[in-house]
């Protein structure tokens, strides 16, 4: 898994590359300048609204006022960071449902892009059929609603761990983890979906190669942490990067 984790990371570089050489550019800026400001109105609609959620769940459990009359700094500490850790597991959470809402309406666009990446590499082009195109906008629909769920079991299974000090602490991280693997997931997902893996053939494969879900995952949060930039070019930049890694992936049996 580690290896393909690598693999993954340096399929950004890959892509990068390969985007400048064959000019890709107006597939990656018109897709990246509306993830942005769709991202930008989500956030501000998260920041203003978690904190008043976050505030009235502790009152109604009446853990301000226990903490009051307890007047332990330690248990203060223990429960300023374990709402930190909540807020944190909330941001992913809400995070995720609009990632898989832009990965539905972007749906033809990144198909599009992953298609012409591969026909490049492989110096062959794929008939175009809108039929087909209608199809795989569907299965890309229903296969988003199917991560959402069980991305969202998760996520509530882990947001209940938050709560307990300590123990909670260590949960943001593997939110993320989970986090990442959906949405490489997705992006991996259109060239299995090109090579006509059945749904399940698809989960399959990509269970067999979560480095390469991970990896890609990993490194689009890590671009949004570039302002604007970084935000911009992330999801295109995913759906090439996630388009090469399989292509340069040591395993060819399965979605040949």
């Amino acid at each position: 898994m580690l290896k393909e984790i690598v693999t993954a990371i340096q399929s950004y570089a890959r892509a990068h590359r390969f985007i400048r050489e064959h000019r890709l550019w107006k597939w990656i800026i018109v897709p990246g300048i509306i993830y942005t400001l769709l991202f930008i109105a989500g956030m501000y609609f998260f920041w203003t609204s978690s904190s008043q959620v976050v505030s009235s769940f502790n009152h109604w459990l009446g853990i301000d006022r226990w903490l009051h009359q307890q007047r332990s700094q330690i248990l203060s500490f223990l429960f300023l960071m374990g709402e930190i850790m909540v807020r944190l597991i909330m941001m992913l959470f809400y995070f995720s449902l609009f990632k898989y809402l832009f990965l539905i309406i972007g749906s033809p666009i990144f198909a599009y892009l992953s298609e012409k990446t591969e026909s490049i590499m492989e110096g062959k082009d794929f008939p175009f059929s809108f039929k087909q195109l209608m199809a795989d906008i569907m299965r890309g629909i229903k296969l988003a609603l199917r991560n959402t769920l069980w991305q969202s079991v998760y996520t509530i299974s882990l947001l209940i761990l938050s709560f307990i000090p300590v123990v909670g602490w260590v949960v943001p991280v593997t939110t993320l983890l989970v986090e990442c693997y959906y949405y490489g997931f997705s992006m991996l997902d259109y060239s299995c979906e090109r090579h006509r893996l059945s749904p399940s053939e698809s989960i399959r494969f990509i269970g067999k190669h979560k480095g390469l879900a991970i990896g890609n995952g990993m490194m689009f949060y890590l671009m949004h942490l570039v302002p604007f930039v970084g935000w911009v070019l992330a999801p295109a930049y995913a759906v090439v990067a996630a388009t090469i890694s399989l292509y340069h992936r040591d395993d060819k049996v399965g979605v040949e």
